[in-house]
């Protein structure tokens, strides 16, 4: 029974992963389209992750890597972005070097920064370290370069602002 429940925690993980993935191509969809949320949200929902319930239980077992995203967390942070991107990019601005703007990032590193932020901002139950782990992995499956550094070291910053009381407890 442990094993099973053990089982069920790295599912929901490897879910919760895989939206936070797929939720950082919807936004660079949306930043490069200028599409609203909503319709790229449909796309991903009904289209992209369509051929996983099709596959069969043999090809789902020969194929584990596929991991269907967790949709709630998958809309949450597409609309989240989507409605506060402003108070996002004011809230990554003042974590960005000096020769860095939000508008000269790579639009897949805003994408990741925003999403990153947004969860920092939004869903205090979860840890800022397991955020913060969590889009420096997103970051490395699309750079081999510092990328995920920068990524770390800019949600490492604004963690410390806008969960000043958790930081403070990990450092202390």
């Amino acid at each position: 029974m442990n094993s099973s429940n053990s089982d069920n925690k790295k599912i929901v993980g490897v879910d919760r992963s895989s939206a936070r993935l797929s939720a950082v191509q919807a936004l660079y969809e949306i930043d490069m389209t200028g599409v609203s949320a909503d319709p790229v949200l449909l796309e991903f929902l009904k289209d992209r992750w369509k051929f996983h319930s099709e596959l069969t239980k043999d090809d789902q077992e020969n194929c584990p890597h596929i991991a269907t995203p967790n949709y709630n967390l998958l809309t949450k942070i597409i609309r989240g972005v989507s409605a506060k991107q402003n108070e996002i990019d004011q809230i990554i601005r003042p974590s960005l070097s000096d020769e860095w703007t939000i508008e000269r990032l790579e639009v897949i590193l805003r994408a990741i920064l925003r999403a990153g932020t947004f969860e920092l901002i939004t869903f205090a139950k979860v840890p800022a370290k397991v955020i913060i782990n969590e889009y420096v992995n997103v970051a490395r499956a699309f750079f081999d370069d510092n990328k995920p550094s920068l990524v770390n070291g800019v949600l490492d910053k604004i963690s410390r602002v806008v969960r000043n009381a958790e930081m403070k407890n990990l450092s202390d």
